[in-house]
Parts: C-alpha cells; sequence; structure tokens
C-alpha cells in the first residue's frame, strides 16, 4: 500500500546549464509541492501505513529548511555563492544543480536517512521509501524512485555534501538534528498506549 503526503515550499535558486536562457541566468523562484510516498506491506497499531502526524516532525523540518531560502550548487561562481551567503540569511549548498529533479533525489536520500534511523514505536512493519515527486511547476514535476537517487551517474549526494545555513538549522525544533542524522544517531517515534488490543 502507499500513503502519500504533500509539503509545500517557496524557494529561489539558478539552474546553470541548462537550456532555457532566463532559468540558467537569473534568480528566480518557485512555489514548490514535495510529495513523499512511503510504502508497506503490512499496517501499524492504529491500521495505518504510517501516521501522517509524525511525518510532521523530522520530515517537515527537512523540507521547511527549503521555504524562504535561495539553494546553490556547490561549483557555481565562489562570487556568487558569497553573494549569496551574505544577502540571505536562509540559504543551502547543494552538491547538485539545485533542479526539480535534483531536489526530487536529494529530498529521497535525506528522508531514506530519517526512516533507517528512526526507531518504529506503534507495530509499523515494513516501511520504505517508495519515491519522492518535486513539483516545480503546476505543469511540470519530477519523480525520484530509489534507483534513481543513489544513481551516481546523475550526480552523488552525500549528506554531508547538503549545508545548511546557520538560519535555517536555528529554526529546526532540534538545531542539532542534522548533525545527528550525518553521524547516525537514532531518532525515536513517541510510545503509543494502545486503545485496542490487536
Amino acid at each position: 500500500m502507499l500513503i502519500r503526503k504533500l509539503f509545500k515550499f517557496e524557494n529561489a535558486h539558478i539552474v546553470r546549464n541548462c537550456s532555457s536562457d532566463r532559468c540558467r541566468r537569473s534568480i528566480h523562484g518557485h512555489s514548490y509541492k514535495v510529495e513523499v510516498l512511503l510504502e508497506a506491506h503490512a499496517l501499524d497499531h492504529g491500521q495505518m501505513v504510517y501516521d501522517f502526524g509524525l511525518m510532521k516532525g523530522t520530515i517537515k523540518d527537512v523540507i521547511d529548511a527549503f521555504d524562504h531560502a535561495i539553494c546553490f550548487w556547490d561549483k557555481d561562481d565562489p562570487d556568487y555563492i558569497g553573494l549569496c551567503k551574505t544577502f540571505s540569511a536562509r540559504w543551502i549548498s547543494l552538491p547538485v544543480s539545485p533542479s526539480a529533479e535534483q531536489f526530487a533525489r536529494l529530498f529521497f536520500v535525506v528522508i531514506d536517512a530519517l526512516l533507517k534511523q528512526t526507531t518504529m514505536a506503534n507495530g509499523e512493519g515494513d516501511v520504505l521509501l517508495h519515491s519522492v515527486i518535486a513539483h516545480e511547476t503546476d505543469t511540470g514535476y519530477a519523480q525520484a524512485f530509489r534507483d534513481d537517487a543513489y544513481n551516481p551517474r546523475m550526480g552523488d549526494i552525500a549528506l554531508g555534501d547538503i549545508v545548511f545555513s546557520e538560519q535555517v538549522r536555528n529554526e529546526w525544533r532540534d538545531p542539532a538534528m542534522y548533525d545527528k542524522l550525518r553521524a547516525g544517531a537514532l531518532f525515536a517515534n513517541p510510545a503509543v498506549e494502545l486503545q485496542i488490543k490487536p
């Protein structure tokens, strides 16, 4: 079974080397919609694949980090990167271009790590990240699956190569969350007192 959770954020970027002249030469923004699709072959004690409420925690924090932020490819011109950091408190440095395709892959890599490092506490079964869809516009989106996220031909995405500005980190519920994720720390879902015994 699949479930899907929708997140929204506003973000600015330049997509270097793309075919569209406006997109590759000028800072511009989009109203993004990101869909996170989870799959499982069993249901938890609440008879859910994964409680939507749980996705409002760390997963939401990671996606919300991109809201009102400027993203740049860490291989871009150093002067441009310096200006982004100087004139925006909210910035994110990426090891890949900030295209819809790479956003879908990047969110997959980060959310996949979060799920793998989360201790389930309500009878969740084989919950896996199925795919991530990044809508850049109303008419265009990219969908990344596991094989895409970890495909070196599309560019390597390592957790340590994604850098969030201090302002972004300070706005998380736990400012050290990403450091913990990179270090392999475990995250725990809340324990649930069952009202009806299975």
